[in-house]
């Protein structure tokens, strides 16, 4: 443990140190990340499908704001599903803003939870999202998740059905129309989907704030639970294709990765906690102390050695 902690300080204060480099660099991987992910998943325009251009952009986002990552990202799904359809990228571009708005106005500082939602589902992990949103965000950091959630439905949408969105014929627009906006819709994996994380925020964050011991291991695991529940009522209710043995695989990994967060964030000694009761004129307090645990930085003691020399006449 002692050695865990050691390097959970160093890589604390060497985040701090070097803030004003990781910040940029961080944005530059995450901007590049994502837009390699669009490309490889609908890169139908050829012109953005270049890896110059990629990383252009993402040099680009690495010092501008974090909305600018959002931006760009969303540019490059709106004009790769141009080339596919103009009726189609005219609703990707109503949803998008209308996702925009939702975010801008509930959780505007959620930016980093948008964009990492979609590539959480890349790697299989998705259900990390809410647990941790529900550890360290609060209940409108649900309105993120189910945003970051839509954004990857709606582009793995496009990338399945682009054959048959361009076998429409060109003078049926309504058709078009019509069709895109069903199949998201309709959606019925999204919709369970957003429930599910949704409710997972909203529960992991009432019971981490609880005034109990282990909260947040309480917390995590109860809404790993809750969530393959919503997943499997909704799979059942809905007849969703939602895949049940990997969404408790992948729930059982997202704990552990939580874990990991917590560590980092919320490490305490419950055995240490302390109960503390004092007042003034108005009101009486009862407040629970729980110690953080840290290590005790090393005293280093300096000897000084005077050599005493005979002087000689």
């Amino acid at each position: 443990m002692t050695s865990l902690l050691a390097a959970k300080q160093y890589i604390q204060n060497f985040i701090i140190k070097y803030e004003i480099y990781l910040q940029p660099l961080g944005k530059l991987m995450i901007s590049l990340i994502t837009l390699l992910m669009i490309n490889s998943k609908i890169g139908y325009m050829a012109r953005l499908d270049n890896l110059a251009i990629v990383l252009v952009v993402a040099l680009m986002c690495s010092f501008m704001p974090m909305n600018f990552i959002i931006i760009a990202s969303a540019a490059f799904v709106v004009l790769h599903v141009y080339e596919v359809s103009l009726e189609c990228a005219v609703v990707v571009l109503a949803v998008f803003l209308l996702m925009y708005l939702l975010y801008y106005r509930f959780s505007p500082k959620d930016t980093l939870v948008v964009l990492l939602t979609p590539i959480s589902f890349q790697f299989g992990i998705p259900y990390v999202m809410p647990l941790t949103m529900g550890l360290i965000g609060a209940p409108v950091s649900a309105v993120s998740v189910a945003c970051g959630v839509t954004v990857h439905f709606v582009i793995s949408y496009i990338a399945d059905n682009a054959t048959a969105i361009s076998g429409i014929a060109e003078e049926d627009m309504a058709a078009k129309f019509r069709f895109v906006i069903d199949g998201i819709i309709n959606n019925k994996t999204m919709i369970v989907t957003i429930a599910a994380f949704s409710i997972t925020v909203i529960i992991v964050y009432l019971i981490r704030r609880m005034a109990i011991d282990h909260a947040w291991i309480i917390a995590t695991v109860s809404g790993a639970l809750i969530n393959i529940m919503v997943l499997l009522l909704g799979d059942l209710i809905l007849d969703a294709t939602v895949s049940i043995p990997g969404a408790i695989l992948g729930t059982a990994v997202s704990v552990a990765i939580v874990k990991i967060v917590e560590f980092f964030v919320f490490h305490v000694d419950y055995s240490r906690s302390e109960s503390v009761q004092f007042e003034d004129d108005e009101y009486y307090y009862y407040v629970k102390a729980i110690p953080k645990i840290t290590l005790a930085a090393s005293s280093k003691t300096v000897k000084k050695i005077h050599s005493s020399k005979k002087r000689t006449r």
